[in-house]
This record gives C-alpha cells, sequence and structure tokens, in this order.
C-alpha cells in the first residue's frame, strides 16, 4: 500500500505554495490535498467551535492528487481530513509552501504551523514549509528540493512522539541555496503598532503592523541560517512546559492554608 501524505496550508487551496508542494512530493506516494477555501494566515492553532464547516471537492492542478477545500481553519482541515474524509491516518502530514516567514517567534502565530503541530498531536510525522518571500508568483525551487528531501527522509525514518518540524527556507534560487542546518528558534520579538484610520461612515478603525526584531545573536539559530543562505530546520514540540521552572515555582512552598 503506497505512503498517505496529507498536505495542509494556510494561504489558501488556490495558492501556488500549495501546489509546489504537491509537485515536490507527488510521486512519494498517494496525495491528499485538504486546505482552506481562502486565506487563514496568523490563525495559528484556531479552531472553529462557534460555526458550522463546510467541505468541498476542488479540482487540484497537480496530476494525481485528490483535494477538497473547507471553510475552516487550517487546524480544522487536519481534523476534517483525519475524521471525515480518509480512510486512514496519514503516514505523513506537510503543511504548506507558505508565503512568508514562520522562523523564530513567528511559529506561535502561524496557521502553517498550527497545522502540522496538529499532525503532531494525533501522533502524525509532520513538517511545516515556509518560503522568505511573500510573492505570490515566488520562486519555489529551492523550497520543492528541501521539501522533497526532507518528506523522503521523515516518511523513512519516522519522528519522535510529539514533535514536528518546523523548516523555513530563504529567499534564494535553487542554485544559490547552500543547503540545511539544524537549528534553535531564535529568540525574537515584534515590536506591535497599530493603525489608526477613519472609515467613510467616520468610524475609528485599526489594522495590526509591526516591525521584528532579532536580539538572538547565536549562530544555531535559524534567523542566522537563513540569513547565511541555508534553510533552517528546527524541531518543534506542543508541549510548552517550562519544565527547567518546575524546581524553581517547587521551592516557593505553596501552602493554601498559609494567610
Amino acid at each position: 500500500m503506497p505512503k498517505l501524505i496529507l498536505i495542509i496550508n494556510d494561504d489558501g487551496i488556490t495558492s501556488n505554495g500549495i501546489e509546489a508542494l504537491a509537485e515536490a512530493v507527488s510521486d512519494l506516494g498517494e496525495v491528499h490535498v485538504v486546505a482552506p477555501d481562502s486565506p487563514q494566515s496568523g490563525m495559528g492553532h484556531a479552531v472553529t467551535i462557534d460555526d458550522i464547516l463546510r467541505i468541498k471537492k476542488f479540482n487540484f492542478p497537480v496530476e494525481g492528487v485528490t483535494a477538497h477545500s473547507t471553510s475552516g481553519t487550517p487546524v480544522d482541515c487536519v481534523k476534517l481530513a483525519i475524521f471525515k474524509i480518509l480512510d486512514r491516518k496519514p503516514d505523513l502530514l506537510i503543511s504548506g509552501i507558505n508565503h512568508g516567514s514562520n522562523s523564530s517567534v513567528n511559529v506561535i502565530y502561524s496557521g502553517t504551523m498550527g497545522a502540522a503541530i496538529e499532525g503532531a498531536v494525533e501522533n502524525i510525522p509532520s513538517i511545516g514549509f515556509s518560503l522568505l518571500d511573500h510573492d505570490p508568483d515566488a520562486d519555489f525551487s529551492a523550497s520543492k528540493k528541501v521539501a522533497r528531501m526532507m518528506c523522503k527522509e521523515v516518511l523513512e525514518r519516522g519522528l519522535p512522539k510529539g514533535v514536528c518540524l518546523n523548516v523555513n527556507i530563504p529567499k534564494v534560487s535553487e542554485k544559490e541555496l547552500k543547503g540545511v542546518k539544524i537549528c534553535r528558534q531564535s529568540d525574537g520579538y515584534w515590536k506591535d503598532e497599530f493603525d489608526e484610520r477613519i472609515a467613510p461612515n467616520k468610524e475609528v478603525y485599526y489594522l495590526l503592523k509591526g516591525t521584528f526584531t532579532n536580539n538572538d545573536k547565536g549562530q544555531d539559530t535559524d534567523e542566522h541560517a537563513l540569513a547565511m543562505g541555508y534553510a533552517s530546520i528546527v524541531p518543534t514540540q506542543f508541549d510548552l512546559t517550562a519544565h527547567k521552572v518546575i524546581s524553581e515555582i517547587n521551592s516557593w512552598g505553596l501552602n493554601m492554608d498559609d494567610k
């Protein structure tokens, strides 16, 4: 039986990135695409709990690929694929190729990585792929090469339980890509700003803007690897426990009987 590969994204089922990802892995197994019917960037791990969800068959442009669009978020797509669309659990879940970076702190906002993390929750080997280029017609040649290599490796080797991979590719051509580096997540943050505007009806509204700042000078980070022309690979887990801090909090001697 061929390997079952599930492809999700957050840019929507008509994006060039998801088409590129399907092309890269189309001969590695039985490929199914389940993706939002409209862009869902920045949705993180959001799920739909106060509205209905719809599924529609979609005529995907890559030969041999079965596809469905949904009205939900990327994580909704994972859940619907596993429990309503596919007849068995996927051997591999891949998400992307996202238009834009999901390195550093961006991972917590990312719908692309939300889908990959949900795959890890379901104990499915999962990878999120992102290209540092927002252009809808970006050059995906380097990304496709990295994606194919990583998918072949993970299909063969698997991943530890609870872990997925966050893979980012710099804005370079296939020939310019220097290789891949296994990294830690950079300690960066967004300095948020809100652009205040006034609608024709005089109502005030706001648009979120911001500037990304990376204060992490380490040479083992995703941001450093990307700046040097390498694709970054960050093993990512959904266990958010700060394990090193447990003993410190225990030392507080918390006691509900204290007045």
